[in-house]
C-alpha cells in the first residue's frame, strides 16, 4: 500500500472516530441513557470533539497529534463509566472506548506515516 493511501485511509479513519465519538456523546446524554431523565447537561462534554473537526478536515499534522491526547481523557471516562454504570450505560462506555482507541490509532499513524512520507519539492 502506497503512503497517499494509508495517509488518506488514517485521515478518514480519524475523521469517521471522531464524528463517532461526538454522534454518540450527544445521544448517550441526550436520549439513550442520560444521568437524569429527559437528558442532562453531560451532552456539553462533546463540545471540546467539535473543535479539531476544522484541522482534521484542513489534515492539519498539529491537529492530529494533540487531538491523540485529548482522546484520552474520553478513554477514561468510557472505562470509568463501562466499570460503574448499568446497562445501557456500560455498552455505550464500551463502544466510546472502542471510539477512542480507533481514533488514537489513526492520530498516531496518520502523523507516523506523514513523519515518514518525503515532502515534495517546489
Amino acid at each position: 500500500m502506497n503512503k497517499t493511501t494509508q495517509i488518506d485511509m488514517t485521515r478518514w479513519l480519524a475523521l469517521a472516530s471522531l464524528a463517532g465519538l461526538i454522534a454518540l456523546g450527544l445521544a448517550w446524554e441526550l436520549w439513550l441513557a442520560p444521568v437524569r431523565p429527559g437528558g442532562s447537561l453531560l451532552a456539553l462534554k462533546v463540545l471540546p470533539l467539535c473543535i479539531p473537526l476544522a484541522g482534521l478536515l484542513k489534515n492539519r499534522m498539529y491537529t492530529y497529534r494533540w487531538v491523540s491526547l485529548l482522546v484520552w481523557l474520553y478513554f477514561t471516562e468510557g472505562a470509568v463509566r463501562a466499570w460503574s454504570d448499568r446497562a445501557p450505560g456500560n455498552y455505550l462506555a464500551m463502544a466510546e472506548v472502542v471510539l477512542c482507541l480507533l481514533l488514537f490509532t489513526a492520530c498516531a499513524l496518520h502523523v507516523r506515516v506523514r513523519l515518514k512520507t518525503p515532502t515534495p519539492e517546489v
